[in-house]
């Protein structure tokens, strides 16, 4: 190809299609939905070793590991991790959206109209095998890095399973960085979909269970009841209320306003008065707002609505990540060179993307931003937007510029040591 820097041309040259597409194909095969992520990692494990990393791994809870590997530059050059998670959501109503068709295996990585197709591909399995394959990309172009690189991917990111997906993966190995037991890198990339897009910010979220109790009563007799749904339709005026003064606030340059969104309503169900109502709600928070502040505002806007004073309101939690009450919200600046050296090494292979911007979603960096004060992005290909879904796919083209940008980015950030004989033909 022309047009490119004559390290990114050594780069794109040195790109196996092929093996790289296997690679994919391997790891969507893989089942790894949340708490069964053993095999996918152990195949992981198996791929660093192959490619010349010091590995290693731990379970953080019985029969479910962390995997991990480092592979050291020589010492003068910073230390780069590329991280992301083994688990997946479960593959409801794949099989019957594709029943008689080539995608019908949820696993089976197949081709259709140049993308692969399969549970995880793009939720991240994508963005694991890019990382890999761009350490072969390095390889077959002679490219010996001075600084080290670290690659470790982590379970139970996913929320669908009970009693999983509570980010116990990334805890666990962000605590033992914490404590010296795994070198601290210099920058992390965290490899969710963000169709290339850099990803210097992230939305942070709670997520609030609300149960109204009052008492209920034979309908004849509705005097003898507290109604729990009239009750309920105040407190909900005065969420409403807080959410439009939340959307009325400067939004944030790269993740947009704060909100407030009713997801759920349940009441009533016997023809009485309604003794109990329940709703749930998820807040989003901007960068730079605190996650307990805004979880005891939203709690003072319901106790301040009007209600019998018979009605009792109990609230609770469930969804706690890095914070009890859910997850931060978090950025990395933007203008830093390291950020802007992966988006350089995005264009050097797609002029129309590799734009920095920020997450509609809630992921993992906070446990490196705010725990470990490690600077950190999301970036990867593919489209959230098919995610979670009968339709998830990832674009092949898409995937292999991500094997280029990712391996353009470890030699420009790392710092190249060295440059040999690139050992695979131009095709």
């Amino acid at each position: 190809m022309t047009g490119h820097t004559s390290l990114g041309a050594r780069i794109d040259q040195a790109l196996d299609r092929s093996a790289a597409l296997a690679l994919l194909r391997e790891a969507v095969s893989i089942e790894s939905i949340t708490g069964n992520e053993a095999a996918f990692a152990r195949t992981l494990r198996n791929h660093m070793n192959a490619r010349g990393f010091q590995t290693d791994s731990a379970e953080f809870l019985p029969g479910r590991p962390n995997v991990w590997g480092r592979r050291d530059g020589d010492g003068k050059g910073p230390h780069l991790l590329v991280t992301g998670h083994t688990d997946t959501v479960r593959v409801d109503g794949w099989r019957e959206k594709w029943e008689g068709t080539d995608r019908e295996n949820p696993f089976g990585g197949v081709e259709v109209d140049g993308a692969i197709w399969g549970r995880g591909v793009t939720d991240l399995k994508g963005g694991i095998c890019a990382a890999i394959a761009a350490v072969d990309v390095l390889n077959a172009a002679g490219i010996e890095l001075a600084g080290d690189l670290s690659l470790a991917f982590i379970g139970d990111e996913e929320s669908g399973e009970e009693g999983t997906g509570v980010s116990a993966g990334i805890d666990h190995y962000t605590n033992m960085i914490a404590k010296g037991d795994i070198p601290k890198p210099d920058f992390a990339v965290y490899v969710e979909p963000t169709g290339l897009s850099v990803y210097a910010a992230q939305i942070g979220f709670f997520i609030a269970d609300v149960t109204v109790t009052g008492q209920s009563a034979y309908f004849g007799r509705p005097e003898l009841g507290v109604d729990a749904l009239k009750a309920t339709h105040a407190i909900l005026a005065k969420v409403w209320a807080q959410e439009e003064e939340l959307r009325a606030r400067a939004p944030h340059p790269m993740t947009g306003p704060s909100g407030l969104l009713v997801t759920g309503l349940n009441a009533g169900g016997l023809i009485a008065v309604p003794g109990t109502c329940s709703f749930s709600v998820i807040g989003s928070l901007q960068p730079g707002e605190d996650l307990h502040d805004r979880t005891e505002a939203f709690e003072a806007a319901i106790r301040a609505a009007e209600v019998h004073k018979d009605i009792s309101i109990d609230i609770t939690y469930p969804a706690g990540r890095d914070q009890l009450r859910g997850g931060s919200a978090t950025e990395t600046d933007p203008q830093l060179d390291t950020v802007r050296k992966l988006q350089s090494a995005i264009k050097e292979f797609d002029p129309d993307r590799g734009d920095i911007s920020g997450a509609p979603y809630w992921s993992e960096s906070p446990y490196l931003i705010e725990r470990l004060g490690i600077p950190a992005v999301y970036c990867a290909a593919g489209n959230i937007a098919c995610c979670h879904t009968t339709r998830e796919h990832l674009n092949i083209e898409e995937y292999l510029t991500a094997i280029r940008a990712f391996a353009l980015f470890m030699a420009t950030y790392c710092g190249v040591a060295k440059q040999g004989k690139i050992t695979k033909e131009e095709t």
